[in-house]
């Protein structure tokens, strides 16, 4: 899936406008630069912080018959307080505190995500790796709040796995390469990290090229990790349980969408009579569309795009589209007021990046943004006007998608236009996400610790 460029580190957490599910009390540096690390992040992060201590004031009680008699000055032993470094910073502080000097400030260390211990809860982490036709990203976390849980480490890379695939129908070497040297970082940290389990996944590139099979038996041999090719429902399920916490109380309908690089998948979600946890469980049709931001952008070209090109890129997703039967299932829903569309790819977050005219992407603005159909136009149409070097510029966008994000946005206006809607909601989350709620989910480890506390 599509993504803003270098997604800087720190830049995970909360939103502007904050989900349901995240806890957005003060965090730590470390655990704010973790979260920043996730590129499409995890669900719910649980870091409330610690109040300060209270140190109760001594009082000498006297008695009201006694005569009240000076005190005896006692010499008091001077204890060494113990100082406790957390960093480089501290330590510099405390060199200066022992020569008597005054340190100057040095400037704040940028956040590594290796500084968070690779023994935080790692018998009870769990992993998710999606291996796309675009990217290849891992997340690693431990489970939380009923619900929720908090990333622990977090991988991204653009690995351009699908590129050529739609013309000569294999995945080529230089891209098989460039997705193998991506996994050997994964494998190094599912190596320190020992998840409690793990679902590792592969999506349209190796469904649809002829020497998929043979490329994961070439992953599995070289790293070895042991990649699963999904089939287009369950991609499709994935996206849903990933996003269940973005669709609020009161929302009757939803058509959720994730633009892939190779597929699109599209849900429809019936939420009207009554909602169970799992949102997933309410999926009344979904469909998956063989094309994505790569495989368009190949056919209709991505660095020099036209109006009437963008116009042959919509008409050729929405003639797709049309061969989807729905059987009307949303459309009562759809006409209300409590209906909305959640875009969980890359695509829309770089249209809400450029929305919010961010000189670097910031997650936490973005995932769970609001967006007015007025404003998607506008966005739309602003990356039209721009040319290839415009596009590279934008720091949301960058040229590793600057010839990609147009063909995005093309799939994206084809599906407003089958289900139109007033309201976007922009999800920075998608399939690990999906993932890893299903495997805590799986293993009860919210619901013991539900009786655990009412016990």
């Amino acid at each position: 899936m599509l993504g803003c460029l270098q997604r800087p580190k720190g830049s995970r957490g909360g939103k502007g406008k904050a989900v349901d599910n995240h806890d957005n009390g003060d965090v730590s540096p470390v655990a704010r630069g973790i979260q920043g690390a996730a590129s499409d992040g995890g669900l719910g992060f649980d870091e409330r912080p610690s109040g300060p201590s209270a140190r109760p004031d001594a009082a000498a009680a006297s008695s009201g018959d006694e005569t009240v008699r000076p005190r005896k000055r006692k010499r008091r032993k001077r204890r060494k307080r113990k100082v406790y470094l957390r960093g480089p910073q501290d330590a510099v502080a405390a060199g200066a505190a022992a020569g008597g000097g005054q340190a100057a400030q040095p400037s704040k260390p940028a956040i590594q995500r290796d500084q968070v211990p690779v023994d935080d809860g790692a018998r009870l982490s769990y992993a998710a790796l999606d291996l796309g036709t675009n990217n290849c990203r891992l997340l690693v976390a431990i489970p939380t709040r009923p619900g929720n849980f908090r990333v622990v480490d977090a991988f991204s890379r653009i690995v351009r796995l699908g590129e050529g695939l739609s013309a000569e129908g294999r995945l080529s070497e230089a891209a098989m390469d460039r997705a193998v040297a991506a996994l050997q970082i994964c494998a190094d940290k599912l190596g320190q990290r020992k998840p409690k389990r793990m679902r590792l996944i592969a999506t349209e590139a190796c469904r649809s090229a002829e020497n998929g099979a043979d490329f994961i038996a070439r992953v599995e041999s070289e790293t070895g990790l042991a990649l699963e090719i999904i089939d287009r429902q369950t991609e499709a399920r994935l996206a849903v349980a990933g996003c269940g916490t973005l669709v609020e109380r009161g929302t009757e309908g939803v058509v959720l969408f994730d633009i892939g690089g190779g597929s699109s998948e599209i849900a429809l979600v019936d939420i009207s009579r009554h909602r169970t946890p799992r949102l997933a469980d309410h999926i009344v049709s979904w469909t998956s569309l063989p094309v994505g931001v790569v495989s368009l952008a190949e056919r209709f070209g991505g660095h020099h795009v036209t109006r009437e090109s963008f116009a042959a890129m919509i008409d050729a997703v929405s003639e797709m589209l049309a061969r989807f039967d729905d059987g009307g299932r949303l459309t009562e829903i759809a006409a209300g007021g409590r209906f909305h569309l959640i875009g969980t790819s890359g695509t829309v977050t770089t249209l809400a990046g450029v929305h919010l005219g961010l000189t670097r992407y910031d997650r936490r603005r973005v995932d769970g943004l609001w967006m007015e159909r007025d404003n998607v136009d506008r966005m739309i149409d602003t990356l039209l006007s721009w040319d290839f070097e415009q596009r590279k510029a934008n720091p949301c966008i960058g040229a590793d998608r600057a010839d990609l994000v147009l063909a995005g946005c093309a799939i994206l206006e084809a599906i407003r236009r089958r289900w139109p809607s007033e309201r976007l909601r922009v999800a920075d989350r998608g399939l690990r996400e999906g993932m890893l709620s299903e495997m805590m989910a799986a293993d009860g480890v919210w619901r013991r610790r539900r009786m655990g506390r009412g016990a």
